[in-house]
Parts: C-alpha cells; sequence; structure tokens
C-alpha cells in the first residue's frame, strides 16, 4: 500500500517542517473544505501552492466543495497531481472528469459514507482515483466507518473482472488496526491524519503502515 497523510492534521503554523517529517510518505493528501459542502473551511490553493517548492512528494487533493468546476483550474494550477471531488457535488460530473483529464492530471472522485458505491458504474472507466470515505468528510479524528470495508471489495473485484487501472483510496479513522482491515479488503492508498502527525517520528509511522 501506498500513504498518504493528511496535512488537515498538521501543524498550520510550520507547515513547510512539517512536510519535511514526513519523507517517506507516497503522496500529501490536501483535504479542501468549503463550509458548505462540509460544516468545515480548511485551505484554498495558496497554501500548498507555496509548498510545492519544498517538496517533490506528489499533492492528492480532495475538494469537499459543493461548486468544483468554479475551482478546479486554481487547483490545478497551483500544482495538484490528483484532484478528486465528490459524487455528490451539485457540478456535472462527466464534465469536471473531462476537464481535469485535459489538463493532464489524475481525477478521482469520492462517495460519502451513506452513498452506494454502484453509483460510480457509469464513470469507473474513466477515473484514476476512487476515493471511498470511511468517515462522514468535514472534520479530522472521527472513528472508522466498517461500511467502507464491503465497498473497497466491491471496487476491487469489479477492477480485477473489468481489468481497470482505478487507485482505491480510503480516507477517515485510520490506525494500525484499520488499516490491516483496509489493506487486506483491497485498499490501494490509505490517507491517514491524526494518526501520523500526532507523533514524532512520522516516517516510522509511515514505514509501518506500507508494512501491512
Amino acid at each position: 500500500m501506498k500513504i498518504a497523510p493528511s496535512i488537515l492534521s498538521a501543524d498550520f503554523s510550520c507547515l513547510r517542517r512539517e512536510i519535511r517529517s514526513i519523507s517517506r510518505a507516497d503522496y500529501i493528501h490536501i483535504d479542501v473544505m468549503d463550509g458548505h459542502f462540509v460544516p468545515n473551511i480548511t485551505m484554498g490553493p495558496v497554501i500548498f501552492q507555496n509548498l510545492k517548492r519544498y517538496t517533490t512528494i506528489p499533492f492528492d487533493v480532495h475538494l469537499m466543495i459543493s461548486h468544483p468546476l468554479q475551482y478546479a483550474k486554481a487547483f490545478m494550477d497551483a500544482g495538484a497531481d490528483i484532484l478528486t471531488f465528490h459524487y455528490e457535488t451539485e457540478d456535472d460530473i462527466q464534465e469536471l472528469i473531462r476537464i481535469i483529464h485535459d489538463r493532464g492530471v489524475k481525477v478521482g472522485v469520492s462517495i460519502k459514507p451513506n452513498t452506494d458505491v454502484a453509483v460510480l458504474q457509469p464513470y469507473i472507466k474513466n477515473l484514476d482515483l476512487i476515493l471511498v470515505m470511511s468517515v462522514e468528510p468535514g472534520f479530522g479524528g472521527q472513528s472508522f466507518l466498517l461500511s467502507a470495508l464491503d465497498k473497497i471489495r466491491y471496487l476491487k473485484k469489479i477492477k480485477e473482472e473489468e481489468n481497470l487501472h482505478f487507485i482505491i483510496e480510503v480516507d477517515g479513522g485510520i490506525n494500525h488496526e484499520t488499516a490491516k482491515s483496509v489493506a487486506l479488503a483491497g485498499c490501494d492508498i490509505i490517507v491517514a491524519g491524526t494518526y501520523i502527525f500526532r507523533e514524532k517520528n512520522r516516517n516510522r509511522i509511515i514505514k509501518e503502515l506500507k508494512g501491512l
């Protein structure tokens, strides 16, 4: 598995130092919230645009916003390597996929815990990544929802049966035990925030998660 620490749990007063502390990460997960789609507000593109000069780790940007069409270009200009938006968005999904791919950026779609994973079937062949939320999006530090495991298994089955190449990512409530569970279910990338950033030696935790 690959590991994507979520900087939502980092110390925003010293983000450059925090980024250096996760040098063994495969991706840096950046949660963007607008206070409307979810009840929290985080960061805009200017924040991680400035971080891009200090790391070569790809930026995995997760848009938890109501109108990603309005902001997709700004986040791609700022350096998003993967841009993920929600199925539950108010915008046109096919149009978003086209716009993101036209820029040469990988495109992901995320689903909330109460959304049936089967709704992604019409888009699945055009996706580079599917993000399964294992908590309600909006805040870090929540407990893992076991319903995410069935969604991961379903996606892995479809991926193998149809010879597709999308990445399966999971975000929310990750610790050592839940990481083992999602690994066995077929997850490719784990997003972990609190579990990594609460430790002094973040790279040791990342190494342990990769070892699962």
